[in-house]
């Protein structure tokens, strides 16, 4: 889980830009975030996204380091609205080692946003 004022993606977004978003976001969440600028809903969006990353890789027991990066997690929502993850190969692999022999890993995701915080839950289960 990881909770994230919306206000400091603002303040970031401002200082850095197309820095901060090509170092930690995929084209794919970038090119959403895009769609929902005129909204003023792109801090937000994005906002729910670092979150969403941050919670994935402590679900995974990495964090943010020992070879997962912020570009390993996409975030990305089905046709209706939910959300899901898309894992790298090599964060991918290393999903896996941690699964049980004979189970499969299911990443499941929750995105939230009530002004000014935007909250994520990730919860990984073998099935």
């Amino acid at each position: 889980e990881d909770l994230i004022d919306i206000r400091r993606i603002e303040k970031t977004l401002e200082r850095f830009g197309e820095r901060f978003e090509q170092r930690c976001f995929t084209d794919v969440e970038r090119a959403k975030a895009d769609r929902r600028a005129d909204a003023g809903l792109k801090p937000a969006t994005l906002a729910k996204r670092y979150a969403a990353k941050e919670a994935c890789a402590k679900a995974l027991g990495t964090g943010l380091a020992k070879g997962v990066f912020w570009k390993d997690i996409r975030v990305d929502n089905h046709p209706g609205g939910q959300p899901f993850v898309t894992l790298s190969a090599r964060t991918l692999e290393r999903l896996e080692g941690l699964t049980p022999a004979g189970k499969k890993a299911q990443i499941h995701i929750s995105l939230t946003d009530e002004p000014p915080y935007a909250l994520a839950k990730v919860i990984i289960e073998a099935v």
